[in-house]
């Protein structure tokens, strides 16, 4: 995990080097479809970028995004209108049955497919129309880090294309070196607190609510933590009441309109004595990670970066191996 999370820069930079005309065509292919809405298929960590796409192309394109339920296909089996719009599926392996039932039940359908998918040979970028190569390479450890990763990349590069947004693509030139500052900055203060705790609140909102989310699963798959992520509005319906002193919460935070709610957060959990880990801000009293100034739109990317590499070391100080969960497997196929 340690290993595969520090290579993590070096798929962004096989994408930047290799894929821009393909992400070009793509982008006008986009523009010619103008779809009425997106609609995201993923599952586990996958589905967390999907949450990231949800925020950008809202954001960015515009254009309503929502997440499918593979279910509703694979297992109810009941086709749904989605003419005229666009369907990413999201996959490392692109092999998951329940996966390719949606892509099928969409294409026939009348929508259009969009594979993001690290395996190039594999059934569902076969089925689909267009498709993005993540170039994450082999990936070992259970815990996906850098196809994670590559995913945030490769959807960023996308809505700049299909946009042209000439201030997010500059933004996502820089993003390999800002990766590698992100890889070496010390998040060491925030295990002392995490070393024992038996649970966790991560939280972030907006473009920063996916690498909540998917920081919250490792936590829980590396490290043994019930870990549950959280927009920073979500968090005062109801969750917010169970935060106190054995409680920590780690907040996640981007330069954007979401800002001032997260430091808003973070000072009332700070009087009401709960442990307070911030990044991407500096309020009195949290337990400060550092971070890199970046645009908004890549700031989620390098602060997952910089949490996978804590989040492997305090794995081992709780006793585990980070890169051999009990009960899980590499790959996960479900119906």
């Amino acid at each position: 995990m340690f290993a595969e999370a520090a290579d993590a820069s070096n798929a962004v930079r096989a994408q930047l080097q290799q894929d821009g005309a393909g992400i070009a065509a793509v982008g006008a292919a986009l523009r010619k479809l103008e779809p009425r809405a997106v609609i995201t298929c993923a599952r586990g960590s996958s589905d967390h970028a999907a949450t990231y796409a949800k925020y950008l192309i809202e954001t960015h394109a515009r254009v309503l995004t929502a997440s499918a339920a593979p279910s509703v296909s694979s297992v109810y089996g009941v086709p749904q209108d989605v003419r005229g719009c666009l369907f990413i599926a999201i996959s490392q392996s692109g092999r998951s049955p329940d996966l390719l039932a949606s892509v099928a039940a969409a294409k026939s359908s009348g929508a259009t497919v969009l594979a993001l998918c690290n395996s190039a040979d594999s059934p569902l970028v076969a089925a689909a129309d267009l498709a993005i190569d993540l170039r994450a390479g082999p990936e070992k450890s259970v815990a996906a880090t850098k196809s994670y990763l590559a995913s945030l990349a490769a959807i960023a590069r996308l809505v700049a294309s299909w946009t042209q947004d000439a201030g997010l693509q500059g933004a996502l030139e820089q993003l390999p070196e800002l990766m590698d500052s992100s890889w070496a900055l010390d998040w060491s203060a925030a295990l002392p607190e995490l070393e024992s705790a038996l649970n966790l609140y991560v939280v972030g909102r907006g473009l920063g609510l996916a690498a909540a989310q998917e920081i919250a699963l490792k936590f829980k798959e590396t490290c043994g933590m019930h870990a549950e992520a959280f927009s920073s509005a979500e968090l005062r319906h109801g969750p917010y009441t169970l935060l106190g002193k054995g409680f920590p919460a780690l907040l996640f935070a981007q330069r954007d309109a979401t800002l001032s709610g997260l430091e808003t957060l973070a000072r009332e959990l700070g009087r009401r004595g709960v442990p307070v880990l911030l990044a991407g801000s500096n309020v009195p009293g949290a337990t400060l990670l550092p971070t890199m100034d970046a645009a908004p739109e890549i700031a989620p990317i390098l602060l997952v970066q910089s949490a996978y590499r804590m989040i492997a070391s305090l794995a081992v100080r709780r006793g585990l191996d980070p890169d051999h969960p009990p009960h899980l497997r590499k790959i996960t196929e479900t119906v």
